[in-house]
């Protein structure tokens, strides 16, 4: 697939075959995430791969809970009854979740993002869905979802991706123009 196909392909999944994804491909994101640039070269990733299904379901409901239980929940953009809903999975069931934590300090969030944008674009190439899944982000930086995942201390969870073969349609979506202004 070449470059353009791919950034005009990839769009969020969120529906996922039971098919698992090989450590090697995994291996291969992961990789390729890493070839991001980084502020000052820095390279402050790391990544914790999950195919854990009991703790991703373990997290799905400790993030719906946590985001229920602040004001952020009360605002959140997501369908409150989506939150309330026990079927509702905050992974969409998917079969990994990769969080990209990245050294706290200037940058952390830039550097996880751009891993993270390699990250997917790779997964779409090699016929993988993912999605950056925010209902896990502030969960995953409590000091229970640090715990849970082993997010090493000095490290901020950024990115939580979920990856696997998706199911469905994934016709990518229509875009917006860009709004531009031209200074000369």
């Amino acid at each position: 697939m070449k470059l353009a196909e791919t950034i005009y392909g990839r769009r969020s999944t969120r529906a996922f075959s039971h098919q698992s994804v090989t450590k090697s491909l995994l291996e291969r994101l992961i990789d390729s995430a890493v070839q991001a640039p980084s502020a000052r070269n820095q390279q402050p990733w790391e990544f914790v791969i999950i195919q854990n299904i009991p703790l991703l379901d373990q997290i799905s409901e400790s993030s719906k809970a946590h985001i229920r239980g602040t004001e952020k929940g009360l605002l959140a953009l997501h369908p409150h009854d989506s939150l309330n809903d026990p079927d509702f999975h905050i992974f969409y069931h998917a079969p990994v979740l990769i969080v990209i934590s990245a050294e706290q300090g200037d940058w952390a969030v830039e550097n996880a993002a751009l891993a993270a944008e390699n990250l997917m674009l790779v997964a779409h190439a090699n016929a993988l869905g993912t999605c950056w899944i925010g209902l896990a982000q502030d969960w995953l930086g409590t000091a229970d979802g640090r715990r849970a995942i082993g997010v090493p201390e000095g490290f901020l969870p950024v990115a939580p991706i979920i990856v696997g073969h998706p199911s469905g349609d994934v016709s990518p979506v229509p875009r917006n123009p860009a709004r531009l202004r031209w200074i000369n």
